[in-house]
């Protein structure tokens, strides 16, 4: 065999190990007004990068530019609940994504996508707020993912309360969110193996 055979051989292997190598990539998006949606997006975002083989990237919804939501192979978007549903600005996103997909002929087959939101009060619309998330998501073809709560119980995804009664985002949900982002990881990794 010539050595311009061999340097081809070694081109189309290198090339193959490095296509198997590329990460899983995870775009975890929010939009925040006082800090708290913003934890919980933070927290989600460490533990998937606890997970071998992701690249994850925390954004504020306003600053995803349209090649990260082509690119993520998972989509999390993050909000606060405004009148028992998710923020505009959290729709104003799902729109864009839509718009990203329609634009490259595209959709969100094989890709998965996820939902969380913080809310002031107990039954103030969080179960309400994700729905509609995790509805425009399933209306473009992602596979919702959800996540899992202390005792074990799937959820919708992860949700804190930060009104006056329970101020702030506790450790218990901070912990709550790690898991979720940990969970969506190893899903999305799960799915994207099986693809190739």
């Amino acid at each position: 065999m010539s050595y311009v055979h061999r340097f081809l051989i070694l081109v189309l292997l290198a090339g193959t190990v490095m296509a198997q190598d590329k990460p899983v990539r995870l775009l975890v998006s929010y939009y925040s007004q006082t800090g708290n949606t913003e934890k919980l997006a933070v927290a989600i975002g460490k533990g998937a990068s606890a997970v071998k083989g992701i690249a994850v990237t925390v954004k504020k919804t306003a600053d995803v530019k349209d090649a990260e939501i082509l690119e993520a192979d998972g989509i999390l978007l993050g909000t606060p609940v405004h009148w028992a549903n998710a923020a505009a600005e959290a729709h104003r996103f799902l729109a864009r994504v839509g718009g990203v997909l329609w634009q490259a002929k595209t959709n969100g087959d094989g890709k998965t996508a996820g939902a969380f939101c913080t809310g002031g009060g107990v039954a103030m619309g969080k179960d309400l707020a994700r729905l509609s998330i995790l509805a425009a998501f399933l209306t473009m073809r992602f596979v919702v993912v959800g996540g899992v709560d202390d005792v074990g119980f799937g959820t919708m995804g992860t949700e804190a309360t930060t009104g006056p009664a329970d101020p702030g985002i506790s450790d218990k949900e901070l912990e709550e969110a790690r898991r979720f982002g940990e969970r969506f990881a190893q899903v999305t990794l799960k799915m994207r193996a099986g693809a190739r």
